[in-house]
């Protein structure tokens, strides 16, 4: 398990890539940091894989390989937590506007733990056997790094792996995991939808079709998709997260935008909530009296990890044996969503990623049971919260022992 001096290291580690966050496909600092480490452990180190992302390979004998990956990408946030390493770094976004940036989602904690375990490894061989395969990866958030490397040839260049692990850092308490076989993340649609109106003078709008109206219609009703074309037991969200639309107060724009973002756990449910937000979104420009027909784009699109159960079951018991007993929780399916299990997906391999815990635990000291820890979780800042900052101890500690486990657990010694 990880030393003392180690997690010294990785917490001025973690404190550098905190303060200094970088967008989707631009993390050349922290790639750089990456493949330095990574060589000087020892790994054969690619890097530009995938645009920005780094392989590193430590082969150790005939054995299985474990691929351990961890993303790199930081959001579009400005931070609010008052850390005195709290970024404030600005960089440049696709559209070419310039934006706040933050690890407001703990990738930073993801990177710092898998170089932990890649030095470990390293440093004791003995303790397993096999190909270490760490996958630094960019653009997670925008849902598009996993793919980029694999399309970069991934495989054909590194050699596939046999299992596919990782972790994602939560707002629950830190040394403790959270494993749920199955689907444990939620599939993403995010899609723009444009309303076209016709604009005009404020003062005289019964000369336009108002696309702030049509927008806010739209909006609202869109929020009765879930709660009422589903199913109660079924789990789906839909959330509008930007509308765009006009400069000043007296004029009536002739268009609106609207962002959405979907998650859903099945096919079906999937299928039925995009055909409700099409048929909405076409009967509000209808009904509104729209001059053109609204378009609807889809911008992004992730299937559901899915975490495979028989091999869920043999690295929870890694964890067991390694970590402790009674740190390993079922937390259920989330409705966030991640593009990890393309990587499994795209081998033919179980796929096995798991929470890691970021927030203080004396903050849940006082819950006498797991609906109290739940309650509490919930009034925390949560990931993409200008206020997300996991507490470095105890989870560098917790991430680095959780990786090396499920690496050895798959590359035994014997």
């Amino acid at each position: 398990m990880v030393t003392a001096d180690a997690v010294r290291d990785l917490s001025e580690l973690y404190r550098d890539l905190h303060a200094h966050p970088e967008l989707a496909f631009q993390e050349t600092r922290t790639a750089g940091i990456v493949a330095e480490r990574l060589r000087a452990a020892g790994y054969e180190t690619a890097t530009g894989v995938g645009g920005t992302g780094v392989v590193g390979l430590l082969r150790n004998g005939d054995g299985p390989t474990a691929l351990l990956r961890a993303d790199m990408d930081a959001l579009p946030v400005r931070e609010q937590t008052d850390l005195p390493y709290a970024s404030t770094a600005e960089g440049v976004d696709g559209t070419g506007e310039t934006v706040p940036l933050m690890h407001a989602c703990g990738h930073d904690v993801h990177v710092t733990c898998l170089l932990g375990a890649a030095a470990e490894l390293a440093a004791d061989r003995s303790s397993w056997r096999g190909t270490a395969m760490v996958v630094f990866q960019p653009a997670e958030e925008v849902g598009k790094g996993a793919q980029a490397m694999i399309d970069d040839g991934l495989y054909d260049r590194f050699g596939r792996p046999d299992v596919v692990l990782g972790q994602h850092v939560a707002p629950v308490p830190a040394g403790f995991l959270g494993l749920h076989p199955g689907v444990a993340f939620a599939a993403t649609d995010e899609l723009q939808v444009i309303l076209h109106g016709r604009g005009g003078h404020g003062s005289r709008p019964e000369a336009t079709v108002d696309p702030v109206v049509m927008a806010a219609a739209t909006v609202l009703r869109l929020q009765g998709v879930v709660a009422r074309e589903l199913a109660g037991g079924s789990t789906a969200v839909v959330t509008v997260g930007a509308l765009h639309a006009g400069t000043r107060g007296n004029i009536i724009p002739d268009r609106a935008e609207l962002r959405l973002s979907v998650r859903t756990a099945e096919p079906a449910v999937r299928a039925t909530v995009l055909a409700a937000i099409e048929r909405i979104v076409r009967a509000e420009a209808a009904a509104s009296g729209a001059p053109r027909d609204p378009e609807i784009v889809t911008l992004e699109s992730l299937p559901p990890v899915r975490n495979d159960p028989a091999a869920s079951a043999r690295t929870q018991e890694g964890f067991t044996a390694d970590l402790g007993p009674g740190l390993v929780v079922d937390a259920g399916p989330v409705t966030g969503s991640e593009d990890v299990g393309l990587f499994a997906e795209t081998a033919g391999v179980p796929c096995v990623y798991w929470l890691l815990g970021g927030a203080d635990p004396q903050l849940f000291a006082q819950a006498s049971d797991f609906t109290e820890l739940e309650r509490i979780a919930r009034d925390l800042p949560s990931n993409h919260s200008p206020h997300f900052a996991p507490v470095i101890e105890p989870t560098v500690t917790t991430g680095v022992n959780a990786l090396l486990s499920a690496a050895r657990t798959w590359m035994p010694a014997s």
